[in-house]
């Protein structure tokens, strides 16, 4: 089987992890056990967890001139993602700085860095996503390129897989160029002001076609236009470390399963596999499993 094409546009940054028994509220100082720096970003992540999954993907963003730089286009590379389409931006690449808790909970706060100049796609860009299965999509880029993107996909019949975090307000013109809506509940309850993850989900059959809401432990659920009533896929039981970037593995893993031909719930079960997989370990990118560990399992 040939390995599916997929771009990934979207944000690479340098995660700074702090593991403690709880992460500090306002004006509260606790102390940590342990510091770790992870390349990570949501785009760099699904790349990632896609490229180990068995996809053939490339990586359309931004790093900077800094020390982080060169070290986020290495990991990227080293997971087998093509990084051609990986600018150098003149300043520090984007940070991460995470506090991971004894639940394998976590906060998270994104500096955008270098990942802010992407702001538009150059000819280039859209030549390679043509030649995708998909293009995966996040909000960590500034969304003139984001929106850019998705237009560009559609144009040329690329299927748009769309993560909507951090949860913000999307131009129509974004949502109606998404083929496939991925949020969490915590970010479909943002979108729609409905907290009932089903409600949210057929709400957003309104804006975009299909719609995957993933649930943590409890895991997933799929709706869409033709079959509005949800198809529920458990999650695999695991022991979580640190949930950092679980959803990212479960998106980019899906993307290679649909690629392959696999029905909807099929490919939500084998991500599922995957992010139970990355959820026993530390880090972001770090914790992806590779093929041979979901099929295994």
């Amino acid at each position: 089987m040939q390995p599916t094409p997929l771009t990934v546009l979207g944000s690479t940054n340098m995660d700074l992890v702090a593991y403690a028994a709880k992460a500090p509220s306002s004006g509260e100082t606790v102390a940590g056990r342990a510091f770790r720096t992870v390349p990570g970003g949501k785009g760099a992540n699904q790349a990632v967890a896609a490229a180990r999954a068995g996809g053939d993907v490339t990586m359309i963003g931004a790093v900077g001139t800094d020390e982080f730089g060169p070290q986020l286009r290495g990991a990227l590379e080293h997971s087998g993602v093509g990084t051609d389409f990986l600018r150098t931006a003149e300043g520090p690449s984007g940070t991460a700085h995470i506090v991971v808790d004894d639940n394998g909970g976590n906060s998270i706060v994104v500096v955008p860095g270098a990942n802010g100049t992407v702001t538009a796609l150059t000819p280039g860009d859209e030549t390679l996503i043509t030649g995708a299965y998909a293009l995966l999509l996040q909000l960590e880029l500034p969304l003139s390129a984001v929106t850019a993107g998705a237009r560009a996909a559609r144009r040329h019949g690329v299927r748009t897989i769309l993560t909507p975090a951090p949860a913000a307000a999307m131009p129509a013109e974004l949502l109606a160029a998404t083929d496939l809506l991925v949020p969490n509940e915590h970010e479909a309850a943002a979108l729609t002001g409905l907290h009932d993850p089903l409600l949210a989900a057929r709400a957003l059959l309104g804006h975009v076609p299909e719609v995957i809401v993933t649930l943590g432990a409890a895991g997933s659920a799929y709706v869409s236009r033709s079959a509005p009533d949800p198809v529920f896929v458990p999650a695999v039981p695991a022991e979580p470390v640190d949930t950092t970037a679980a959803g990212d593995t479960f998106v980019g893993a899906l993307a290679v399963a649909l690629g392959e031909g696999r029905p909807v719930p099929d490919a939500m079960a084998w991500a599922s596999v995957a992010a139970a997989l990355s959820v026993q370990r530390h880090g972001a990118s770090t914790s992806m499993p590779h093929r041979r560990e979901i099929d295994a399992r």
